[in-house]
């Protein structure tokens, strides 16, 4: 298959990402309510819920840390679309339990399929995705494409967000359900799953050079599939191989960690400090949602080709981490929606490291590649709610050791901060076409 030359043949994973993105991003604004209600009733602040969901983003990132290298690897050989009915079926299970009630034992049984099915679910449908849009785009424009797939997501987190504001928390579960069934048919249905020849390319690091191949089964080792994951083997590896991909794992491990650690701790601090409900939750999403959106599916396509994936990673953690430091110190309930507005420029990292990675790897192996950077997020995911959790349960109650309601949310912060300083330092990484060249 030729490569696709423009977007139009990913309209269907557009709108397959769509519709999952939306049944996910609908929950986001009320779950903190029902939560409480289900298991604090009457209160602002909970230990309680702070301790169970740190502990299922523990569950779930050591899960995924093992997951998605072997999802990646799977899907190589598989398709794409064979390995994403799985998750995108999953993700089905605990929207439908809420949707059937909400009292404190059927929330107990959503908190068990949640952690659960999110093992499998948590990252892996962005990372079939991603592959998928690798498998078919040209690498001059992998990073344009992965910011237009991005968008759509930021598309529908607003859209989503804005159903959640008007719908009554009963109906939200309902239509988040709907959609999820809606979008597993709908890529079932219309998603045509391309493989790329694998003769299209040949890694910038071939496997001559790893004392343990990165990616072992390409077309003359098909056999070998099973034996050759060793998914801590191949973190190894992927960071041994080059130095663009060692800074790109370390600053995706950075920012990710402080990315979980503003989301394990923001809404329980908004909260807490200046009583949010499912409204104000829902403008404040409403807000990076809509400035995300814009900013990758216009903004994004045009900056690439002048400033290239490494500089805009760096304007893109730079203002991540402003975003942190604002909100930790807010000082009015309006605050932090003017520092939402900063994701206008935070959102670019995740694009511009995704496109990185797939220039340093072969057609064949972009799957494994993309799972495995997954996995080190997945690995973050686990760490921050180790150290968050404490330090939010700890700064919002009155045991805190000085009046600091937004500590930890200043410590995510400098994480981002490590995460900019390294992106200072990548290397510009040239097309794999012109390195693979004689």
């Amino acid at each position: 298959m030729e490569e696709t030359t423009t977007f139009q043949g990913l309209r269907h994973l557009f709108m397959t990402i769509f519709l999952y993105c939306f049944s996910v991003f609908i929950v986001a604004p009320v779950i903190t309510d029902v939560s409480m209600a289900a298991l604090c009733p009457g209160k602002d602040e909970c230990s309680l819920v702070i301790y169970l969901f740190g502990f299922q983003q523990i569950i779930t990132g050591v899960g995924s840390l093992m997951m998605m290298p072997l999802v990646g690897s799977l899907s190589d050989k598989h398709g794409r679309k064979s390995l994403l009915t799985l998750p995108m079926t999953l993700n089905i299970l605990p929207l439908a339990t809420l949707a059937y009630s909400r009292g404190t034992t059927i929330f107990y049984v959503y908190y068990v399929l949640k952690t659960f099915t999110s093992i499998i679910c948590e990252g892996s449908v962005l990372c079939l995705a991603l592959a998928y849009v690798a498998d078919n785009v040209t690498e001059g424009q992998r990073a344009s494409a992965f910011g237009i797939l991005t968008g759509i997501a930021s598309c529908a987190f607003v859209c989503a967000t804005l159903c959640a504001r008007f719908l009554a928390i009963s109906t939200t579960f309902q239509v988040a359900a709907t959609m999820a069934i809606l979008s597993t048919v709908y890529m079932r249905l219309f998603l045509p799953d391309f493989i790329r020849d694998n003769s299209l390319g040949a890694p910038i690091v071939s496997s001559e050079k790893l004392s343990s191949p990165l990616l072992e089964d390409c077309p003359g080792h098909r056999n070998r599939i099973f034996r050759s994951f060793r998914s801590v083997r191949e973190m190894t590896s992927l960071m041994r191989s080059s130095v663009p991909l060692f800074q790109v794992v370390v600053i995706s491990f950075f920012s990710s960690l402080g990315e979980a650690g503003l989301h394990a701790s923001s809404m329980y601090y908004l909260k807490a400090k200046f009583h949010f409900t499912k409204d104000q939750f829902a403008d404040l999403m409403i807000i990076c949602g809509a400035a995300g959106s814009i900013s990758q599916l216009i903004f994004m396509p045009n900056l690439v080709p002048a400033l290239k994936e490494e500089r805009l990673l760096s304007i893109g953690l730079f203002f991540a981490s402003a975003h942190m430091f604002l909100l930790c110190v807010a000082w009015s309930s309006w605050v932090p929606y003017i520092a939402a507005i900063f994701a206008l420029l935070s959102v670019f990292p995740q694009s511009c490291m995704r496109s990185i990675v797939s220039k340093q790897v072969a057609s064949y192996e972009q799957g494994k590649a993309q799972g495995i950077i997954s996995s080190i997020c997945s690995l973050a995911n686990v760490i921050s709610p180790l150290a968050f959790s404490p330090l939010t349960d700890w700064f919002l109650s009155e045991r805190a050791p000085f009046n600091f309601p937004g500590f930890s949310i200043m410590c995510a912060g400098f994480t981002m901060t490590i995460a900019f300083i390294q992106s200072l330092m990548i290397r510009a990484t040239a097309p794999m076409s012109e390195m693979g060249s004689p």
